[in-house]
């Protein structure tokens, strides 16, 4: 077992981390949200990239979460690991992280190579707490985690520009528009994410800090591992193994 799959299984074995009342999880939040650093990443120097995604069936009563490792030059798949589970968390807004860390984290086990980074579909620092699932997972087992997420959580943007490779920040609190670039209208105002354009015009992704990335990193990552689709390659890949997944269990459900 690789030491990345060590501290997943000691993760998912510390019953601390898994609080069942949503406000003693939104207390674990807070207190694991200290714990996320920031660190440069050079984007060109990852060699192993992984994709990480959680699909639900019919009815929410079970999901499929799905870890796929892709060399970064080629962007060919290395390495699968797919499990499926209960959830055994309420579906609370902000604290998906309860609900599906469990099974991802049962799928990072199941890897035999050790990813340079981990690519998250969902948020990191554009929390409302600071700590989405991305960060989340970082902090559990000290990995570099870039958030990659189809879609708005938290916080403020402006459109991009219509070219492949636009971005603009993702701000937390009140903003204003000003010649299309944002004014942080109250001080002290933070970036916590981008929205960034991976493919042009088609609709953003929305990239954010996990842990031991930086954003700048961060964004360069998602372009260097898009360069086709709007979705990074590492989450396409995991989201697809996923839906095969679902797709076979639902059939083999329907034949029965």
């Amino acid at each position: 077992m690789t030491e990345i799959a060590e501290r997943a299984a000691a993760a998912l074995d510390d019953p601390e981390n898994w609080p069942e009342d949503p406000k003693e999880a939104v207390a674990r939040q807070r207190l694991l949200a200290d714990r996320v650093r920031t660190e440069p990443l050079d984007a060109e120097g990852v060699e192993l990239v992984c994709g990480l995604d959680v699909s639900y069936g019919v009815g929410d009563t079970e999901l499929a979460a799905a870890a796929v490792v892709l060399d970064a030059r080629t962007l060919e798949v290395v390495e699968t690991s797919l499990v499926t589970d209960t959830p055994s968390f309420p579906y609370v807004s902000g604290l998906f992280a309860f609900r599906e860390l469990p099974p991802v984290l049962k799928a990072i086990e199941g890897l035999s190579l050790t990813p340079d980074v981990f690519v998250s579909d969902g948020f990191g620092l554009a929390h409302p707490r600071r700590f989405g699932v991305a960060s989340h997972l970082g902090v559990l087992i000290d990995a570099r985690v870039v958030g990659s997420a189809k879609s708005v959580l938290y916080g403020r943007n402006t459109p991009p520009g219509e070219e492949r490779g636009s971005w603009t920040p993702m701000v937390a609190g009140r903003s204003e528009i000003v010649d299309d670039t944002f004014a942080l209208a109250e001080e002290g105002a933070e970036v916590i994410g981008r929205t960034l354009r991976t493919r042009s015009r088609t609709r953003p992704v929305y990239v954010s800090v996990g842990h031991r990335i930086d954003l700048e990193g961060a964004a360069d990552l998602i372009m260097r591992v898009s360069p086709k689709y709007r979705i990074p390659e590492p989450i396409r890949h995991a989201d697809r193994l996923c839906g095969l997944y679902r797709k076979e269990h639902e059939a083999g459900g329907a034949a029965k």
